[in-house]
């Protein structure tokens, strides 16, 4: 298919593609989502769609994912880049200012519903539609999550025995963590290891990076023994890092989620993001997040056309 026009920046309407790519990649969206209640087309349904993020890199390649996908269908669209938090951007689609943004499946279910319990991705994404505000929806979620994960070099498998949080627990009192300082208080972080499996580190090492460099470097210069890193972060296959697995399901599914609100979408924009989270894997988000962070610094919207691109958009 002919590649579609390069998206527009902040808060710039993007004009509707022809006809024909319209009516073309129309006939090959899918049916109406019955996770969005009245999330489909409706008499209220904007004419053009702005598509908010918030403010990290991974969640405005996700942004230009949305908006090139829409795009491709007819819908014109505007962006409005790095809302900042949840609360803010909730707030903000809830609102009308934006449309739809992409989220992350387990954290947007607990901060609709503090008390839930759900952890797997099927009960989460069940949940979820119940517990939102009155008036907002999500549509379908994609393969593609990022969620934290405990990892170790090599070295440190290797030395004590380590495949799985259940293998560290055996050892904990004798590792260091590293891990944002929001770990310290979360559910499902020291509180989570210990209630979960017995774990309690020999002490915590606090670094306020997101699981970033400092992060990463404090694992590989043996300050820390374990590190928390989100599962999309291109350094824990380029260094080779051991993720530990989680059979008691700690860390609950973080699939990647468009939040909307009930009716605010054509149709048309709803078949397309349906589509394009069909499409959308963990891998994926590897390599975009590489592309755009790592050394090659490529601009988070020419990433997402180049994935689009390649997808049949």
């Amino acid at each position: 298919m002919t590649a579609f026009a390069p998206l527009r920046r902040r808060r710039s309407a993007a004009p509707a593609l022809g006809a024909a790519l319209a009516l073309g990649l129309t006939a090959c969206g899918g049916g109406g989502d019955p996770l969005a209640g009245e999330g489909g087309a409706s008499a209220s349904a904007v004419q053009t769609v702005t598509v908010g993020s918030a403010d990290f890199p991974e969640n405005e390649i996700l942004a230009h994912l949305y908006a090139g996908a829409i795009e491709s269908v007819g819908v014109e669209v505007e962006t409005d880049l790095a809302i900042g938090s949840r609360e803010a951007y909730v707030g903000a689609v809830r609102d009308g200012a934006v449309d739809v943004i992409p989220d992350y499946s387990g954290n947007l279910l607990l901060f609709a519903d503090p008390e839930a319990t759900a952890s797997s991705a099927e009960e989460i994404m069940d949940a979820l539609p119940g517990a939102l505000p009155e008036g907002l929806a999500v549509l379908e979620p994609a393969e593609a999550q990022n969620k934290d994960t405990l990892v170790v070099t090599p070295e440190t498998a290797e030395q004590f025995g380590l495949t799985s949080i259940a293998d560290m627990a055996e050892v904990c009192d004798r590792l260091v963590l590293a891990a944002t300082p929001e770990f310290a208080e979360r559910a499902y972080g020291l509180q989570g290891l210990e209630e979960n499996y017995g774990c309690v580190p020999a002490s915590f090492e606090p670094i306020n990076d997101g699981g970033g460099p400092l992060t990463l470097q404090a694992l590989l210069d043996g300050d820390a023994d374990v590190a928390d890193i989100f599962s999309t972060t291109p350094s824990i296959a380029d260094n080779d890092l051991v993720v530990l697995e989680d059979p008691e399901n700690n860390f609950i599914a973080q699939q990647v989620v468009p939040l909307t609100a009930d009716g605010r979408l054509p149709q048309e924009a709803v078949d397309a993001l349906n589509e394009l989270s069909g499409k959308l894997s963990t891998e994926d988000l590897v390599e975009l997040n590489r592309r755009v962070s790592g050394e090659e610094q490529v601009n988070a919207a020419d990433a997402a056309q180049e994935w689009l691109s390649a997808n049949g958009y």
